[in-house]
């Protein structure tokens, strides 16, 4: 799924799915009809299961970085569903705590939370656009601008590149910053 594209769309009925790799950002329309940042789903975590129970996504999600979805429950011969459930329930218990912390506390630290979050084992690291940063992390996008400058500058990000990804958007991490 390439960066920015839907997954699925609030009241819409479809499939749950598990996040392989890459982020989805998850979406609650306000009654003017604006989008608000809700959460963030990252490898590992299964979304939109709630359409099994109520027939109908809660949120709208949309590909934050290139990602790739996998129906869930997944085939057979991998966990089972209930345990594969109860893994992800844990799993969501810790990205709202994750989450939290990117919301509060020095512009620094929530900009490197993120970084953590979304950065691969290896280093790698697609960053989601500035305003999309800018809203999970409740800062002024000229503050994120700042803050990442800063970060290349004491070598905690380096520029990557990646074919087709902007050059201000990949990195490597430096993974003792």
């Amino acid at each position: 799924m390439n960066f920015g594209e839907t997954v699925f769309r609030a009241g819409e009925a479809g499939p749950a799915w598990r996040v392989r790799r890459g982020a989805v950002r998850l979406d609650m329309v306000d009654a003017m009809g604006q989008r608000r940042f809700a959460s963030l789903a990252i490898g590992g975590d299964i979304l939109g299961c709630e359409t099994l129970l109520l027939g109908a996504y809660t949120f709208t999600a949309s590909a934050l970085t290139q990602c790739e979805l996998i129906s869930w429950p997944e085939a057979a011969g991998t966990l089972a569903p209930a345990e594969s459930m109860l893994a992800s329930l844990a799993q969501a218990h810790r990205r709202a705590a994750d989450l939290l912390t990117l919301r509060g506390g020095q512009a620094v630290e929530r900009v490197l939370g993120l970084i953590r979050l979304l950065a691969e084992r290896s280093g790698r690291l697609i960053l989601p656009t500035r305003q999309d940063i800018a809203e999970i992390t409740d800062l002024r996008i000229e503050t994120i601008s700042r803050v990442i400058k800063d970060l290349e500058r004491s070598g905690v990000l380096r520029t990557f590149r990646i074919d087709g990804v902007h050059a201000t958007r990949s990195y490597i991490v430096n993974q003792s910053g």
